[in-house]
């Protein structure tokens, strides 16, 4: 598979946001503020960037309506994901969450003119059953259907809906443009929305504000940034595939810093996932009629 830079800059992408779990887990801050101060002290500091280097460039009315709606949908995904994984796991959030790529393809069947192939179908399957093997089958099987259960379903729809906008907007705007007016509306949405819920803005300690400006700074403008890169030059489908190894990597983090258990199967199911994810990469088609009739 010949590394290009789009691809590189997803790799790079997904070992910036795999972090965010860990984060999370720390529960330094409630979820939702976490989300607020994450978009916040991102604009912050890509802002003065943008202006000093002229790079900002307003695109029409449309895009900046349709970049906006980028930032409250990816906002409202990542605070209703930080309080399902605050209030269940994050093997029951990352589990129901990655499903995006499931609401991905058949949002682009049903609304892009660029429509799944039937790889991206196959390594769709694959992936998910090494998800499900990564987090335990009977874990699948005992999920509760509570709060945490119907927000970690909504982080997933959210997210792939997000996904399918964004890939439209950044046909026509440039990345940084893209993050910058999206992310000032993920901030004025989520502030109203802190500030409505009555939601503390401090009193944290200094770990957690040290926590809160990691995410902005690693799982935000690195991560986002990379992705939305690679999201302008490759399908959106495949982006959303690919991310689902961030949950590989998280187990791994989480081994190494939380202590937490890495069995066999989870070994298996991490190695189902990415080849799952390498098959929507495979360049020739896979025929199905032919693989069987063999």
């Amino acid at each position: 598979m010949k590394i290009t830079k789009p691809r590189l800059a997803l790799i790079c992408g997904i070992l910036c946001i795999s972090i965010f779990p860990i984060l999370v887990k720390l529960r330094l801050t409630p979820g939702l503020i976490s989300a607020f101060y994450r978009m916040f002290f991102a604009v912050v500091l890509l802002l003065p960037y943008v202006v000093l280097s002229k790079s900002f460039k307003l695109p029409s009315l449309k895009f900046v309506l349709l970049a906006m709606l980028c930032g409250v949908l990816f906002s409202s995904d990542v605070a209703v994901w930080n309080i399902a994984i605050q209030d269940s796991s994050a093997t029951q959030a990352s589990l129901l969450t990655n499903l995006s790529p499931v609401w991905v393809g058949i949002g682009s069947f049903l609304f892009l003119k660029s429509k799944p192939a039937t790889n991206f179908w196959i390594g769709t399957i694959v992936s998910l059953f090494g998800m499900v093997t990564l987090v335990g089958f009977e874990f699948f099987i005992d999920l509760n259907f509570n709060q945490a259960f119907l927000f970690a379903v909504l982080s997933g729809i959210l997210y792939s809906i997000y996904l399918l906008v964004s890939k439209n907007v950044l046909s026509q705007v440039d990345v940084l443009s893209f993050m910058t007016i999206s992310l000032l509306a993920s901030s004025v949405y989520l502030g109203i929305l802190c500030y409505s819920l009555n939601e503390p803005f401090t009193g944290f300690s200094n770990t957690g504000w040290f926590v809160l400006v990691l995410q902005a700074v690693i799982c935000q403008l690195c991560a986002w940034l990379s992705i939305s890169y690679a999201t302008q030059h490759m399908r959106a489908t495949r982006v959303s595939l690919s991310l689902l190894s961030q949950a590989v990597i998280t187990s791994i983090l989480a081994w190494l810093f939380l202590e937490e258990k890495i069995t066999l199967q989870m070994v298996f199911g991490g190695i189902v996932l990415l080849f799952g994810i390498r098959i929507t990469f495979y360049d020739k088609t896979i025929s199905l009629k032919r693989l069987f009739s063999k």
